[in-house]
């Protein structure tokens, strides 16, 4: 026999199971990319300029922000510099604290090198990527507010993060 109490939380728990809305659809966690493979990304920091290519055709272009010493090339952890040179993308992090990001294979053999015989570590996890809340505070104040990276908005991200894949090399110069 079920008494008044029961019968009554049985029907509030009804009638909220009837009143809620049907949860909306998930919206797509990537972006996808169909056209001309990109061959290159080629990244001028003194223009602040970052060009996906596909043969000798850019296919997009993006205004980048930089390291926050975004002078040189970088030597040395922690030194706040964008590296300059030849790269190739090497990973992909869909759950990067900015957004999602590329990797940059910094450090290559002579950065190692350079940084080693002077006792120091290179540095890396030098990563293309998007804002998210912490690059959304900084990027307003100042452009260059990477410890090194190479920065785009969190939408811009979504679409390079589609369009290039590993092995991709990346030609960073100053």
């Amino acid at each position: 026999m079920i008494d008044r109490r029961h019968f009554s939380l049985m029907t509030l728990a009804a009638l909220a199971a009837c009143s809620k809305k049907p949860a909306p659809a998930p919206r797509p966690q990537f972006k996808t990319y169909s056209g001309p493979p990109v061959t290159q990304v080629v990244v001028n920091k003194g223009t602040r300029r970052m060009h996906l290519v596909s043969g000798s055709s850019v296919l997009k272009s993006y205004d980048v922000g930089l390291g926050n010493q975004p002078i040189g090339h970088k030597q040395f952890e922690g030194d706040g510099r964008t590296p300059e040179g030849m790269y190739f993308i090497d990973r992909f992090n869909p759950r990067s604290r900015y957004h999602l990001s590329v990797g940059v294979s910094y450090p290559n053999d002579r950065d190692r090198a350079y940084a080693e015989a002077l006792r120091r570590h290179p540095g890396g996890d030098i990563f293309i990527h998007g804002r998210g809340p912490e690059g959304n505070a900084l990027a307003p104040r100042n452009r260059d507010w990477t410890a090194g990276c190479i920065a785009v908005t969190d939408e811009e991200i979504e679409e390079v993060y589609a369009m290039v894949n590993t092995g991709v090399p990346i030609m960073i110069y100053a």
